[in-house]
Parts: structure tokens; C-alpha cells; sequence
């Protein structure tokens, strides 16, 4: 029992430590697009001809471009809670947990490392303890960064469709002397078109049942 306990348990620390992987991967890709639409944006941000409609749509898009960022930084930015004492650990203490970088780092020597963690592991309700302590600490992370991504994510699509309705308007403004009434009516068709497929598509219409 002990054993397939200590099975389940390492399982769940590896799902832990592989989301947090693809957490930080989906944060990256976030940051790094934002980055590219933030580049658009201030190279062209002199060339705009600014009117109110111009105007209240920079006001979204900084804001929000910055919420964007600061919760895609707290998830890439590792935070970890220090400890009260940062002394070499002694033989008697059991608060150290050897599992991550936090307490491997308290160590002064390899061979102390090695001595306290060969200590500990010839008691298993120590270690399941540990571990089981590790994985809750993951599972905290977790959700923190879950939580700052679906954040950015919000701040993100806000800045972004300002910064596109921006592109839209000024490429309006700009071939609005070559176009006509009939090539107005279709875009506009071609937009509340699109908007519905995507709309469709998020409600799971087209989804075939089993």
C-alpha cells in the first residue's frame, strides 16, 4: 500500500511539474506576440491621424497592454517565499525540504546534502510527507499562474482589438476615396460574417456528436 501510494504521489508531482512547463510556455508565446504587436504599434503610433474615436481606443490599449504584461511577468517570474533563517541546516531539522532548489540551496556541501537526504529517506512517513508537501506547493503555483494567465489573457484580446480596430480605421480612412458604397456594405458583411463563424465555433455548434 505504502508503495503504490509513493507511485500515485510521484505521478501527480510529474503532472504537476509538467503543467507548470506548458504554463510558462503558453505565458512566452503570449509575451512574445504582444511584444510584436507593441512594436507595430509605437513604429506607427506618430503616423495616425488622431480624432476622438483614435483617441479612446489608445486609452484602452495602453492599460491594457500594460495589465498584459504585469500578469504574464508574475508568471515567468519565479516567486519563492523566503525562509526565516537561511542558516546551515542542522541534523534535527525537518522543515528543510530537500526536493527543490529553495532547501537544496540552504545546504553548504554536496556531502551535507547527500547526509541529510539519506537521513530522511529511512523514514518513509518523513518522505511521504515531503513529497506530499512538494506537490502541494506545486499545486499552489499552479493555480497562481493559472489564475495571472487567464488575467493576461483578458488584458490581452482588450489591447489587441483596440490596437486592430486602430489598423481598421486608419485603412478605412486612407481607401475610403476608392472605394464604394457596394465594397463598404461587403467588408462590413465580411467582418459580422467572421465574427459569427467564431461565435458558432466558441458555443460548439459545429462539433459532431458521438
Amino acid at each position: 500500500m505504502q508503495e503504490r501510494a509513493f507511485t500515485a504521489l510521484l505521478r501527480i508531482l510529474d503532472g504537476e511539474q509538467q503543467i507548470i512547463q506548458r504554463t510558462d510556455q503558453k505565458a512566452f508565446t503570449m509575451l512574445s506576440i504582444l511584444g510584436v504587436f507593441m512594436v507595430f504599434f509605437i513604429v506607427h503610433f506618430t503616423k495616425m491621424q488622431m480624432d476622438t474615436f483614435i483617441f479612446l481606443l489608445i486609452l484602452i490599449y495602453f492599460p491594457a497592454a500594460m495589465g498584459a504584461l504585469y500578469f504574464l511577468m508574475r508568471v515567468i517570474v519565479p516567486r519563492v517565499k523566503e525562509t526565516s533563517s537561511l542558516s546551515r541546516p542542522s541534523n534535527d531539522d525537518k522543515n528543510i525540504n530537500p526536493t527543490f532548489f529553495g532547501g537544496i540551496s540552504q545546504f553548504q556541501t554536496p556531502e551535507e546534502y547527500g547526509d541529510y537526504l539519506k537521513k530522511i529517506s529511512k523514514d518513509e512517513d518523513q518522505l511521504y510527507k515531503m513529497f506530499a508537501s512538494q506537490v502541494f506547493t506545486l499545486g499552489s503555483i499552479n493555480n497562481r499562474k493559472n489564475q495571472n494567465v487567464r488575467k493576461a489573457m483578458f488584458f490581452m484580446v482588450a489591447a489587441l482589438s483596440s490596437e486592430l480596430l486602430i489598423i481598421m480605421n486608419l485603412a478605412y480612412k486612407r481607401a475610403y476615396s476608392y472605394l464604394s458604397e457596394d465594397t463598404v456594405y461587403y467588408v462590413v458583411g465580411i467582418f459580422i460574417f467572421t465574427v459569427l463563424i467564431i461565435f458558432l465555433f466558441r458555443m460548439n455548434l459545429f462539433q459532431t456528436k458521438k
